[in-house]
């Protein structure tokens, strides 16, 4: 059996596709939530799929551009920062995990971590990044996705590094807050942005 491939065999044998979902960006300051969801072919192998967090940026990318293209099909969803502070992070990982598992084609299911709420086959993985496939893949798509996205940012907010720390909590991103205060983007509801002061933006 090839490695991250386990539960993905259990239910490929029986010629069913399976949905993986994962997500990015729960923990940052700053920023949308991403999450993706992909239904790979059956008994599909790519030796360089794993969890996004152990891959380089650009493997990452050019493992992006290889699971859009032979992923059955896959979707991402991109939950901004009002519907975050709105419903609570936790809240909205769900929601959004739902909505993808609801749309993709496969009644099976594997969630890095989240129990979600579907009439589909689920199966919640604790770090399941680094033991399905299909969630590593959905991993990576979010993980590309989210970057993109804040390289973006950071051109428009320079003064948070985005381009360097994504939107987390590092040093620079909290002293920032503290000179500037915070941004169209940044979670009013998480701790360390409530205590700042909106001052330049």
């Amino acid at each position: 059996m090839k490695p991250l491939c386990e539960y993905e065999y259990r239910i490929w044998s029986y010629d069913r596709p399976v949905i993986g979902i994962d997500e990015a960006g729960r923990g940052p300051l700053a920023g949308p939530l991403v999450v993706a969801g992909v239904v790979l072919p059956l008994y599909y192998y790519h030796p360089d799929i794993n969890d996004s967090k152990k891959l380089s940026a650009k493997k990452r990318r050019m493992l992006y551009d290889i699971i859009a293209n032979e992923a059955i099909a896959f979707s991402i969803d991109i939950v901004d920062v009002i519907e975050i502070d709105r419903l609570n992070i936790y809240q909205a990982t769900k929601r959004s995990m739902e909505k993808i598992a609801l749309y993709l084609p496969a009644k099976d299911v594997l969630i890095d971590a989240m129990p979600i709420n579907s009439e589909k086959n689920t199966l919640s993985l604790i770090k399941g990044d680094a033991k399905s496939i299909s969630i590593a893949a959905a991993s990576i798509l979010a993980k590309v996705t989210r970057d993109m996205i804040m390289d973006e940012y950071d051109l428009i907010y320079p003064e948070y590094q985005f381009k360097k720390n994504k939107g987390y909590p590092t040093k620079t991103h909290i002293d920032a807050l503290n000179v500037f205060g915070y941004t169209p983007i940044h979670r009013k509801s998480y701790q360390p942005v409530a205590l700042s002061k909106r001052i330049k933006y």
